[in-house]
């Protein structure tokens, strides 16, 4: 015997009731485990259904409210500020969510892997990411978010600080580092980040080596 109840559809078997629900509420449970500010592709839940199914899924939530369409193919569950109304994920979430395989790295790069570690105030209308996966580019708001395919020897210290020390470090240009930046990065630094530095320093380009060896010295990690 089949039950059509609010929350989906029961059957009767072997003397107990199983839950069949539609992939919409399948879709939307895995939604909500994953939290207020999570941030998700159709490729997320695959495993639930077809493609098309899950497209029209995440259509419905969306016109229903409960989530939020990001950019093309990007979705979130948005959290809610009393005053502000639903907030824009970090770019690191919406980043991850765009490359969508689990294999596939993310480095910070340009401009905005200065301003992370405080050697920009500028906060960049384009947040680029360097990636192993496939390049792509969308616009969220007011920014766009790019990842940029690159090498595995650049993305050997992606997610490290290495890889935002030597990224931020290009992208500001050896002529730019002066004594006074050099200051300001050495004040973000730990003991371990300085250790981390120091194990990756092969990695680095002969300039930024001098610096990582100057910063070294100066925590005493040397």
């Amino acid at each position: 015997m089949i039950f059509f109840t609010k929350n989906g559809i029961f059957c009767e078997k072997k003397g107990t009731i199983q839950s069949m629900q539609s992939i919409e509420d399948k879709v939307f449970r895995r939604i909500r485990a994953g939290g207020r500010g999570s941030v998700f592709s159709a490729r997320r839940f695959l495993d639930l259904g077809n493609e098309e199914s899950i497209r029209k899924s995440l259509q419905t939530l969306t016109d229903r409210g409960i989530i939020r369409r990001l950019a093309t193919g990007v979705y979130d569950y948005p959290k809610q500020h009393p005053l502000l109304g639903a907030l824009i994920p970090a770019p690191e979430t919406i980043a991850k969510a765009i490359a969508g395989r689990d294999n596939a790295r993310l480095q910070p790069s340009g401009a905005y892997a200065a301003n992370m570690l405080g050697l920009s105030l500028q906060v960049p209308a384009q947040i680029e990411f360097l990636t192993d996966g496939t390049g792509r580019k969308v616009r969220v708001g007011k920014q766009t978010i790019v990842l940029r395919r690159t090498t595995p020897h650049t993305m050997a210290t992606a997610g490290r600080i290495t890889g935002l020390v030597i990224q931020a470090l290009r992208y500001l240009g050896r002529a730019h580092v002066d004594d006074a930046l050099i200051d300001s990065l050495d004040n973000r630094l730990s003991d371990n980040d300085r250790r981390i530095l120091l194990e990756d320093i092969r990695l680095a380009p002969a300039w930024i080596q001098k610096i990582i060896r100057t910063l070294a010295h100066r925590g005493g990690a040397a």
